[in-house]
């Protein structure tokens, strides 16, 4: 999440061949009343899964030969004003939400987000913070400094009791459930960042086999977990150092935007992400989502970005999917903030590609292109829990 003082930090580093581009600040749980307010009562999902059928393939999602988007916003399925303007612009709905939810304020467990999502047809995922927000530092340096958040305790089991009644809970929801935890953690600016608040090399990896080990244990087999890193710059904590492994991640997420402060400047879909790509390969053999994008209008060529990024996905089939950032922060990410941005993007969305659609019932891919025997594969939460 990129600001001022830390384009000041940047500056004082080589940059390589390729432009230091970090996700905005995109605190969507700043304000929790806006990510879920106590009088909306969501009802609870009326569709039955059917059991499967022996010798019959389950459906993937999405299905080979196509990718999906969804849509992050700042104040979650609480406040569906920011959905709404994208399913407009876009033209049609999109097949994931992501909403978060940091430890510190979210004491307990609470369905109603996710079930407002699926019953709208989407997937949720859950971005799940290992912080205290409000007791964020307003100082960037010094933002990822939270020593009861420390990796050492949550591998050691301090938040043992707060991460079963999470597991429990989305266990009895009875859909799949993607989870992002712990993201942009090859950064410096969280707790949960290698870099920062103490910790040390390998304690990354620790606390996410804990977390997921503790799912595993209570056999919730209805997550997809998602290991997000930040698109790689300058410094950043190698990629191969914070991987747990294929065993324990299902889909591979990664934050990158066009035009984050200070860097207006215009810089392709290939300049931002390729670099991570090709890293990436070297790690880990799972499909990966773009978890967090969006493209500035500062310098009038927003809609240019949208236009290049949509067109550009199909020729990754490693990507395959994307959640676009929706919302007023830094600037306007929105793809609803002008007539130009929205028609890029329902052109873009219009082509056969982003055709994949979602239901419960369908089984995540997570596997690549070149490794699948089939369209699905059952999820590696599932197969490691039997």
């Amino acid at each position: 999440m990129i600001t001022l003082p830390r384009i000041m930090l940047a500056a004082l580093v080589v940059i390589g061949s390729y432009v230091f581009v970090v996700a905005p600040r995109v605190d969507a749980y700043t304000n929790p009343s806006a990510q879920w307010s106590p009088q909306v009562v969501e009802p609870r999902p009326t569709f039955t899964l059917e059991p499967p059928v022996p010798g019959r393939r389950p459906q993937g999602f999405p299905d080979a030969g196509t990718a999906f988007f969804g849509i992050f916003t700042e104040k979650g399925p609480g406040d569906l004003t920011d959905y709404n303007g994208f399913v407009q612009a876009a033209g049609k709905g999109p097949q994931v939400m992501m909403f978060a939810s940091g430890w510190g304020a979210q004491k307990h467990f609470d369905r109603q987000p996710f079930d407002r999502i699926v019953n709208r047809g989407m997937l949720p995922m859950l971005g799940w913070e290992p912080w205290d927000y409000r007791a964020e530092s307003k100082t960037d340096k010094d933002r990822g400094t939270q020593p009861q958040y420390r990796l050492s305790r949550i591998a050691g089991g301090a938040f043992d009791a707060y991460i079963t009644e999470w597991a429990k809970g989305i266990k009895d929801l009875g859909y799949p459930v993607a989870i992002r935890f712990a993201h942009e953690m090859n950064g410096y600016w969280y707790p949960w960042c290698e870099s920062a608040n103490g910790n040390q090399r390998g304690d990354y990896v620790a606390a996410w086999r804990h977390v997921h080990d503790l799912f595993a244990k209570l056999g919730t087999k209805n997550v997809i977990w998602v290991w997000s890193p930040n698109v790689v710059y300058e410094n950043a904590t190698p990629l191969s150092q914070l991987y747990p492994g294929d065993d324990y991640v299902d889909w591979v997420g990664l934050s990158g935007y066009y035009g984050t402060a200070g860097m207006e400047t215009y810089q392709t879909f290939d300049q931002i992400y390729r670099p991570t790509l090709a890293e990436l390969k070297r790690i880990s053999q799972r499909p990966i989502v773009v978890t967090e994008t969006a493209a500035t209008d500062a310098q009038g060529r927003k809609a240019e970005w949208i236009t290049d990024f949509l067109r550009s996905l199909p020729k990754h089939p490693e990507i395959i999917g994307f959640l676009w950032y929706e919302s007023i922060k830094e600037t306007d990410w929105r793809i609803a903030a002008t007539p130009a941005a929205s028609s890029a993007f329902a052109q873009g969305v219009a082509q056969p590609y982003y055709t994949a659609r979602w239901s419960p019932d369908m089984v995540p891919r997570t596997t690549l292109p070149s490794t699948a025997s089939a369209s699905a594969t059952p999820s590696a939460s599932a197969s490691r829990s039997n």
